[in-house]
């Protein structure tokens, strides 16, 4: 008896993805955790591991399709690994018929003129997920491209060459799908000197509709404070080296992690969401916090799970994997769904305060800017101390000003006095 195979949930707000390849065909023997499609969605690309072994019996979509959560993928004959795997001689049969195919697979290359007219939508394509992504990118479809591999794989020269071939005009570009209507309508730009367009990727797309979503349906306010952390970063520097040895680094951005699950639990109307269909506020016993990282592909925000229950240097570890994780593109949707509340530091790049956007369903987001030394009176002396400047945006239609004041306002003490934190959270 076939069992069905469905894609699974794919994450808050995510409602479909598309399919970009299909990685197994009908006859097929998988084993379990092997991809079967790769898919991409407003939020990131990846591949979905099956959960069921066996033989596969049908498979329900291809590329091009749109897909939901829930709908068949494939069905698969579960029990016949061993009586398929068993002979293995069929790998080299396939290997001599390959050989076989060599040398009338040699030519196409130099005839790159006629490769593109003769690509069929059915023909798999032998390419790595990373392979399909670059070409996406730089707009260009991958069954236009010959591949110089065994079998005819597609390597990344392969698609650096194809696009040089392409834009020198020996190759025909694939006709681009067609555009969405513009929003707003805009003028002929060539009329007052030259430009040039680039197609948006499925995550800057995701963010433009979101970003937009959020500040048309929530109203936004944002509070201003800093934090003395003179204390906070020379424990910071004391402390980095265990850090690093556990494979992550001490950052203020880890350390805030902690100090903003601890100032959640203390203010738990801010670690929520808002219903307005049932006129309710969502209280979460949860704590997983998104962290900002800025991609080549876009701003992707990774989630770091149960902050609450971990310390700063498992923080700093996991910060650091993920944040890697999101710069090569292999973020999974595990990685990205169920966040409460984000963290976004542009400290980085010179920024000192700004007004983050709300990252619904969450009702608020701390920004994070450039730590500075200021001259500070206290104690009829004047010292130098180090300030880091914290944006606070929050919905108001939870979070009222006293209560986002106050949060915030927690926060800057604990990062003054890292003791309170631990005696209060």
């Amino acid at each position: 008896m076939a069992t069905a195979f469905k894609l699974p949930e794919l994450g808050e707000g995510i409602k479909s993805a598309d399919v970009v390849s299909v990685l197994v065909k009908s006859g097929q023997v998988i084993k379990k955790d092997q991809g079967v499609i790769e898919i991409e969605s407003e939020k990131a690309s990846a591949e979905v591991p099956s959960s069921v072994a066996g033989k596969v019996v049908e498979v329900r979509v291809k590329e091009g399709d749109k897909i939901k959560p829930g709908q068949v993928i494939i069905t698969v004959e579960e029990g016949v690994i061993a009586a398929t795997a068993a002979p293995k001689s069929a790998a080299p049969v396939k290997a001599a018929d390959t050989k076989k195919q060599a040398p009338a697979a040699a030519p196409e290359p130099p005839k790159a003129a006629t490769a593109t007219a003769a690509v069929s939508d059915k023909a798999p394509v032998f390419a790595s997920p990373s392979v399909r992504q670059f070409a996406r990118e730089i707009g260009l479809d991958i069954r236009t491209v010959p591949g110089s591999g065994p079998a005819g794989r597609i390597s990344l020269d392969d698609v650096k060459n194809h696009a040089r071939t392409v834009a020198a005009g020996q190759v025909a570009a694939p006709a681009p799908a067609a555009a969405r209507p513009p929003a707003t309508l805009l003028p002929d730009f060539t009329k007052f000197g030259e430009i040039t367009r680039e197609p948006m990727n499925a995550v800057r797309r995701a963010t433009a509709t979101h970003m937009a979503r959020c500040w048309a349906e929530i109203p936004h306010v944002t509070i201003f404070d800093r934090a003395d952390i003179t204390a906070v970063e020379e424990l910071r520097k004391q402390y980095k080296s265990k850090a690093e040895a556990a494979g992550g680094k001490l950052t203020i951005t880890a350390i805030l992690l902690k100090v903003t699950a601890a100032a959640l639990k203390t203010f738990p109307r801010i670690n929520a969401s808002v219903d307005m269909a049932k006129q309710e506020t969502v209280l979460k016993r949860y704590y997983h916090i998104g962290c900002a990282v800025d991609t080549p592909r876009g701003l992707v925000v990774p989630v770091i799970r149960d902050a609450d229950k971990k310390s700063i240097l498992q923080i700093a570890a996991e910060l650091a994997q993920v944040s890697e994780k999101a710069r090569a593109g292999k973020l999974g949707f595990n990685d990205l769904q169920g966040g409460t509340f984000t963290i976004t530091n542009l400290g980085g790049l010179g920024t000192t305060y700004f007004t983050p956007i709300v990252n619904a369903p969450e009702v608020a987001i701390l920004g994070v800017g450039r730590a500075t030394m200021e001259s500070s009176y206290a104690d009829s002396f004047c010292r130098p101390r180090l300030m880091l400047p914290l944006s606070l945006s929050f919905d108001h239609r939870v979070v009222d000003g006293a209560d986002g004041a106050r949060f915030l306002h927690w926060i800057v003490d604990a990062m003054e006095k890292p003791l309170l934190m631990a005696m209060e959270g």
